[in-house]
């Protein structure tokens, strides 16, 4: 198992959850309170309510974030690494050999990839612009200029990423950390001022505050769920720093500071209603508010930064168990495996997230947006750790559905508050997630179709090999390494190769790739030789998730196998399958055709592979779906 706390002092991984895990959950109060009393859910701006209010947050912050996520989701860790698709493959894993379970649970942890990307382009668009937003509290003048600026951080953001973040991750940690002592301060200021407020502590109060509601009760949930978003980071993000230094910044700093500064606006705001404009920057001294505009730019840059670095993850994980084509993946850090860079999924991002900033115009349009692709990934990931605790923890039924329940009716409701905001924005995520599902689900089938039509097309491969020994055919003395999808039929390169070039090499490698579920296979379990015939081996390479796959690093592997193979008198060939879409029993027509397109702008498998350029074939054929 790999575990991320023994990479490093458990205080620099803490600091560095710290930078990277809360950024997102810990800008939240640039926008939360100020939704909350908005026009939106018409709740009066009395004592009374705002009491009721800052409660509901603080005891949310206390059951979905410290208990659910905190104590319960962070022991359902796949070999230390967690995130929706690593969840996704335990539960799955978990659920046994029912294909019709283990297929709708691939399903359901699909979907809330999906509804990741949503996440990942709201999360940057919404947090600088509402940091950048706090110009128009230092004068009105500023107001026209908002969206320019908003614009050129964002893209100075993106064009950041192709640098790495292992140059700036180590200010992260501590920015964040002059960040949450803002917040506690300035809450402690505006409480000293109006104690009352602490009567938010008694959940009473919060009891209250619900059943006064009604029905209007979900109105008021879909603006309070601002407060909880980025709370998945938590999970996501353990695989990187391990879940003890996770859980001891969470307790130890930033739900302290959240709680001492969201009881802070409620007290600024019992004793001055006006500041509603904007809460979070009126607890600051005029003289003060340059500063804090910029520390909050600062850590909406950083809170971005960590969902981009996820996007980046989320899609390898994808193109690794065949969800996505293969796209550039570029490591930036020679010492940490996580730091990549997707320069395709980095501008379709930053396009994203400017379509959002212009589209909805202010952060309080976008908070519409803002909270129902992440209500939805919060229930995907309950139900799926409910697989986890029964099945893979084998704890009583009793127990698992009492351990999961309660979070299941909690982000039932949360997801229904965030439903009735659909037509005010809430369709925006969804519509991604579904483009991205569609995209994801049209991408594996195409692939089965695919080589189910070159296995009925290509001779098998034992057989053919069996003759091509008896024959005498001029050997070439150096390896030639076939990649193919299909280890049981013939490589379609070995075809041409022969058929064109009239010529065998000495040794002969049938290489077959196998991404696994899990997130790492260690290098003992990476490789498996099979001999075939006189100068004829099948080797399977396998990958977890996670993994960084290197070809000619696994075939040096091979000589522990009996097969001594040298690098530099190597040939890889690799076949190029040209899709041709057919009107017939497969997809419908329109889905073959994107099929198509993906498969014809997919990133190229020798970079993909790190193969190296001067010794790479590539020998196309057309194929038919």
């Amino acid at each position: 198992m790999r575990n991320a706390e023994h990479h490093g002092g458990t205080a620099a991984l803490t600091l560095g959850a710290l930078g990277v895990v809360y950024g997102d959950i810990g800008t939240s109060p640039l926008y939360t309170v100020k939704e909350i009393f908005g026009p939106a859910t018409g709740i009066p701006l009395d004592a009374q309510h705002l009491i009721g209010a800052v409660s509901v947050v603080f005891w949310g912050l206390m059951l979905v974030v410290t208990l659910k996520y905190v104590l319960l989701i962070l022991r359902a860790d796949n070999n230390g690494e967690g995130g929706i698709m690593a969840l996704t493959a335990l539960a799955a894993k978990a659920a046994g050999t029912t294909p019709r379970r283990r297929i709708t649970l691939l399903l359901i942890g699909v979907m809330g990839a999906a509804l990741f990307y949503g996440d990942s382009v709201l999360t940057p668009a919404v947090s600088v612009l509402s940091a950048v937003e706090g110009l128009e509290v230092i004068t009105p003048a500023f107001k026209p200029y908002v969206l320019p600026i908003c614009t050129g951080v964002l893209i100075a953001l993106f064009a950041f990423q192709r640098f790495g973040t292992s140059a700036v991750g180590k200010f992260f940690g501590p920015v964040i950390v002059v960040w949450f002592g803002v917040l506690a301060a300035t809450g402690v200021a505006q409480i000293a001022q109006e104690p009352a407020i602490l009567a938010a502590l008694n959940p009473l109060n919060a009891f209250s505050f619900l059943a006064a509601q009604g029905w209007h009760l979900f109105v008021a949930l879909g603006a309070i769920v601002l407060a909880f978003t980025g709370a998945e980071a938590l999970y996501a993000d353990m695989g990187h720093f391990g879940k003890r230094p996770i859980q001891w910044a969470w307790t130890g700093l930033v739900l302290p500071a959240l709680a001492i500064h969201y009881m802070g606006q409620g007290a600024l705001l019992m004793r001055d209603p006006s500041a509603l404009e904007s809460p979070f920057f009126r607890m600051f001294p005029e003289a003060w508010l340059i500063p804090a505009v910029v520390l909050a730019t600062l850590a909406t840059v950083i809170a971005s930064q960590a969902v981009i670095s996820g996007c980046y993850s989320m899609t390898r994980q994808a193109m690794q168990l065949g969800l996505l084509p293969r796209m550039q993946v570029i490591n930036t850090s020679a010492k940490e495996a996580g730091q990549i860079y997707m320069p395709g999924v980095n501008w379709l991002l930053l396009v994203a997230v400017l379509l959002a900033v212009f589209g909805f115009g202010s952060s309080s349009a976008m908070a519409a947006a803002y909270g129902i692709a992440v209500t939805v990934t919060m229930l995907i990931t309950t139900v799926l750790t409910f697989f986890v605790v029964r099945q893979g923890w084998r704890l009583p039924l009793p127990l698992a559905i009492a351990s999961t329940a309660f979070f299941i009716i909690v982000d039932g409701m949360l997801v229904v508050a965030c439903s009735l905001k659909f037509f005010q924005g809430g369709w925006f995520p969804l519509v991604m997630g579904a483009a991205i599902f569609m995209v994801m689900a049209t991408w594996r089938r195409g692939r089965e179709l695919l080589l189910s039509s070159l296995r009925q097309d290509d001779p098998e491969l034992l057989p053919f090999v069996q003759s091509l020994s008896q024959d005498s055919m001029h050997l070439v003395p150096r390896t030639a390494v076939y990649a193919v999808a299909n280890p049981d039929t013939v490589p379609q390169a070995l075809m041409h190769n022969l058929k064109h070039n009239q010529v065998l090499h000495e040794r002969n490698i049938i290489l077959t790739v196998v991404f696994h579920d899990v997130p790492w296979i260690p290098f003992e379990e990476r490789v498996k030789v099979q001999p075939l015939v006189s100068g004829f081996w099948r080797v399977e390479v396998h990958y977890g998730f996670k993994n960084n796959p290197d070809i000619p690093q696994a075939l040096e592997l091979c000589k522990a196998h009996g097969i001594a193979i040298n690098l530099f008198e190597t040939s890889y060939f690799l076949s190029r399958e040209i899709v041709v879409p057919t009107k017939g029993h497969g997809m419908a027509l329109w889905r073959e055709r994107m099929f198509a397109l993906m498969s014809r702008n997919a990133g190229n498998a020798a970079d993909f592979f790190r193969l190296p350029d001067n010794c790479v074939v590539e020998l196309g054929t057309r194929v038919q779906i």
